[in-house]
């Protein structure tokens, strides 16, 4: 059986490779996307004091570190059952929005963006960052660069740190904002929304001046119907911070709804021994193995998953991006909802709508005359057991579950990150590419095996976060070489 290796796959945040099983014909039989990163937070974190877990987990990444930091305070409220004051939660949703801005800027433009605007056969060389640059202008590209400075700069404002923020309390913030942050921090929104608008306007003219594109968005290359998951408010719309997590079927349908403590009566995970990364999957419907369609327990939980669970966007330009978005897929409305889309590669564009979101939504906090209270915290006064905290992190909805002696010790940790919940459509996503782009006879171009990359990239995955399973036949390969390069030993474990 011939073999086919992308190694190492690109930009993404962590390292992976993708392994293709050709047969006899030609044909491919399977597809692996394999990960040899271990992280290992849910181990050594038992034994250390709990209240240390937001500034331990928000070195998980330096992509994401944000979302770490505030899942875990949220899990630290849940654990000492203390309710934080309004502003503090709003102080906390506005670091968070700024945070969504800027990650959002950098999957679309650095990591995603090369396929879509510089082209997926473009040479690897100008396949990238500065390709886009070159692309879009020299003055666009000063914008994307500002876009993120500016937004780092508001979350070193707010939580004390431009990468690693610090200032997530159980029960509330150790920081009030200003009037003269919050006048600095209102200036940036503006800034934000405009840019926003400016990066749906460029994907609208992707998608409309350039037919491959087109064609590759809404063809069944990329298409799986799977369950979705996000977390919506009190009306059903898109939230990041807080809310129920909803859950509907490929139709669209609502399957569950619950509080993100309940999580474990809605979702188990699978573990399989070639990877560190576990499978979660819906308990209801059961683990039927790599399968899409409604008798498959596999879901997905994306920018694309949020927008189909949810019935709208809780701010006025996003809201009209929300129906534009459905609108031009065609999906028609049943019971007053739009049916999910399913081109994954629409994922891009989904994630340029919830862009918009953050910043239309940081904007609001910024004016809220509350931003500035300076009664930011609640002292907890109960004996520390049990907390879950759940936010919806870029990649997909993040849950931390902490169970603690009664000092506050930790004895049990459980990480749901994004790409966790996402890798089960990966591994789907993959293979059904490789599958379709690689045929008898083919010739095997570096072009057609980024068309297979661009499948995994479209998830934005983080492996950095992900990887925290010790399924305990850790596959390893060591080569010893001398000065000269020559092999002197091989050693193997648990390789197939």
């Amino acid at each position: 059986m011939k073999k086919i290796s992308i190694d190492p796959v690109t930009r993404l945040e962590g390292h992976g490779r993708i392994e293709i099983f050709l047969d006899d014909e030609g044909e491919v039989a399977n597809a692996y996307f394999i990960v040899p990163e271990l992280r290992g937070f849910e181990q050594f974190c038992i034994g250390r004091a709990a209240e240390d877990m937001p500034n331990i987990t928000n070195r998980i990444c330096g992509i994401c570190p944000e979302a770490h930091h505030i899942a875990s305070t949220k899990a630290l409220d849940a654990l000492y059952r203390v309710e934080p004051p309004p502003a503090a939660r709003k102080i906390r949703e506005l670091l968070y929005s700024a945070f969504f801005v800027a990650d959002h800027t950098t999957h679309f433009y650095a990591l995603g963006g090369p396929d879509l605007i510089v082209g997926p056969d473009a040479p690897p060389a100008e396949r990238n960052l500065l390709g886009v640059l070159r692309k879009i202008g020299s003055e666009k590209g000063k914008e994307v660069i500002e876009c993120r400075r500016r937004n780092h700069h508001v979350i070193q404002t707010i939580g004390g740190r431009a990468i690693h923020p610090c200032s997530g309390l159980p029960g509330g913030w150790s920081k009030p904002v200003t009037e003269e942050e919050r006048r600095e921090i209102e200036t940036a929104a503006e800034r934000n929304v405009a840019f926003a608008l400016y990066s749906l306007d460029l994907f609208s003219r992707i998608l409309q001046g350039d037919t491959a594109f087109r064609e590759s968005v809404f063809s069944d290359t990329y298409l799986h119907r799977t369950y979705y998951m996000g977390t919506v408010d009190d009306e059903d719309r898109v939230n990041f911070y807080d809310g129920m997590l909803r859950i509907v079927d490929p139709d669209g349908r609502e399957f569950a709804r619950f509080h993100p403590r309940d999580y474990r009566q809605h979702i188990a995970e699978h573990v399989e021994s070639w990877t560190y990364l576990k499978f979660p999957y819906l308990k209801k419907v059961g683990w039927k193995g790599f399968a899409d369609g409604s008798e498959s327990g596999v879901y997905c939980a994306t920018p694309l998953s949020r927008l189909n669970a949810a019935e709208g966007m809780a701010t006025p330009y996003a809201q009209e991006a929300f129906e534009y978005f459905f609108e031009t897929f065609g999906s028609r409305k049943v019971d007053g909802r739009y049916r999910p889309v399913h081109n994954r590669l629409a994922t891009h564009w989904a994630r340029l709508i919830e862009l918009l979101y953050a910043a239309e939504r940081m904007l609001e906090l910024s004016r809220d005359p509350e931003i500035t209270d300076p009664h930011i915290r609640t002292i907890p006064r109960e004996k520390p057991s049990e907390g879950v905290g759940s936010v919806e992190a870029p990649r997909g909805t993040l849950l931390h579950h902490y169970r603690t002696d009664e000092r506050g010790v930790l004895t049990r940790v459980n990480l749901i990150v994004g790409t966790t919940h996402n890798h089960a459509p990966i591994a789907l996503s993959i293979k059904k590419a490789a599958q379709t782009l690689i045929r008898k006879k083919s010739i095997i171009e570096e072009g057609l095996l980024n068309r297979i990359e661009m499948a995994f990239r479209l998830y934005d995955p983080c492996f950095a976060c992900a990887t925290h399973s010790l399924p305990g036949t850790m596959p390893l390969s060591v080569i010893i070489r001398d000065a000269q390069g020559t092999v002197l030993r091989e050693m193997a474990q648990y390789l197939r």
